[in-house]
């Protein structure tokens, strides 16, 4: 956590956030570019920490506050424990005892962690952009100890900011696992690991210096699970629609686990929660109810993405959202978003968008605009494969009774 902030040029118990949004600048597992972000960053080892929502009036904030192993502690605004009225999260370290009233307390049983938290757009223009980093900047962060009269929040702008949190799939993954065991306590539930990571040189209280050797040894260990992550994520996920492509790319068993921080005492999806987490750094603790994702890494005849094609999806009218829907187009190797490329999707809200007489949409993927819908086009790159996350924010009934149907993403011929 300390890093991520300090990557960006904040502090722990300080607020990161964009001022626009995001481009292919910032290398996040699979973000969203339709949404203005704020991290708010908190480490209670000084004590408890209160996070403020603002309630939803002339705008909403959607997301989570976390834990540092990206467990939802609780969701916040209208789809979280304060219903939209807003309210005063306090997140208390290990061992803490108390609840004082006013506030929803959240105990963790670690000190780091980080709330991530999305200012939603009521349009696509450059006033509903400013809107929403107006009503994010309402969001408040500080010591309990200075609930009383509490300090005003600092926040870091981070845009235009190169910033990488992709997985490294090397020596380094093993050097950040170290950082967390000198930084956090045992979880009872992870202390199977203890004498494992010892094997390897990892071990709390103690330096952390792979020689040559064991790096080589490590990089190739990472390099082997990242082959079978990989594998698992095309295979782990069964399709959301029978006989097409689309899947929501979190297993039935890590959505459970993430409602109650892992308590089944009979259930531990270590795989499912490991591949989920290859493509993204969020989790929310009541799925479906402020967004609900589906993704696909395959068109309509099975074949994996190429950037070097041209594809189209069909967007049937009447999208069953309260707020808005978007495509999205990330790197097959790194799930983040494509680099260097003018924009990463198009939703319901983009400028310009251009509607079929029916009211559907067509959105294009492809390395060329088509000429008579550059609009509604989402640029790839010809020398890679990518992958396509389909948002529902707002999601209503029909999303999960499955009236409303998206189709598969179709290969055409090149404009």
């Amino acid at each position: 956590m300390r890093s991520s902030c300090t990557k960006l040029g904040g502090k722990p118990n300080q607020i990161v956030y964009w001022s626009g949004l995001l481009d292919w600048r910032n290398q996040t597992l699979t973000p969203n570019p339709d949404v203005i972000y704020f991290m708010a960053f908190f480490n209670t080892k000084d004590g408890p920490v209160v996070i403020e929502i603002p309630p939803a009036s002339d705008g909403v904030i959607n997301g989570s506050i976390m834990d540092p192993w990206q467990a939802a502690l609780e969701d916040v605004g209208p789809a979280g424990a304060d219903k939209g009225a807003g309210g005063k999260y306090l997140i208390t370290p290990p061992g803490h005892q108390g609840a004082p009233d006013g506030f929803i307390v959240l105990p963790s049983g670690n000190y780091q962690g980080y709330a991530l938290l999305r200012s939603i757009l009521k349009g696509g223009g450059d006033a509903d952009v400013k809107a929403a980093v107006a009503y994010g900047k309402r969001i408040k962060i500080y010591s309990f100890s200075q609930a009383a009269n509490p300090p005003e929040t600092v926040f870091i702008d981070a845009i235009g900011a190169a910033y990488d949190s992709t997985i490294p799939y090397d020596v380094r993954f093993f050097q950040s696992l170290d950082r967390f065991v000198q930084q956090e306590p045992w979880l009872t539930r992870d202390k199977a690991m203890i004498d494992q990571l010892k094997s390897i040189g990892i071990e709390k209280g103690k330096s952390f210096s792979p020689d040559e050797n064991a790096q080589r040894i490590l990089n190739a260990a990472a390099a082997e699970a990242h082959a079978w992550l990989d594998l698992k994520y095309e295979t782990m996920f069964p399709p959301y629609y029978e006989g097409r492509r689309w899947v929501f790319p979190v297993a039935p068993d890590v959505i459970g686990g993430l409602q109650t921080q892992f308590a089944n005492p009979d259930s531990y999806p270590v795989d499912g929660r490991g591949v989920t987490y290859t493509m993204a750094f969020f989790s929310t603790k009541h799925s479906g109810i402020g967004q609900y994702y589906l993704m696909t890494i395959k068109d309509k005849d099975g074949q994996n993405f190429s950037g070097a094609n041209t594809y189209r999806l069909t967007v049937p009218a009447n999208a069953p959202v309260r707020q808005y829907w978007s495509a999205t187009v990330y790197d097959r190797a790194t799930h983040a978003l494509i680099r260097d490329m003018v924009r990463a999707g198009r939703s319901s809200q983009s400028p310009g968008l251009q509607t079929n007489a029916d009211g559907s949409v067509d959105i294009w993927f492809g390395p060329k605009a088509p000429a008579d819908n550059q609009t509604n086009w989402v640029p790839t790159s010809a020398n890679g494969q990518f992958e396509v996350l389909f948002r529902f924010y707002g999601p209503e009934k029909p999303v999960f009774d499955k009236t409303w149907k998206l189709p598969d993403i179709e290969r055409i011929a090149a404009p």
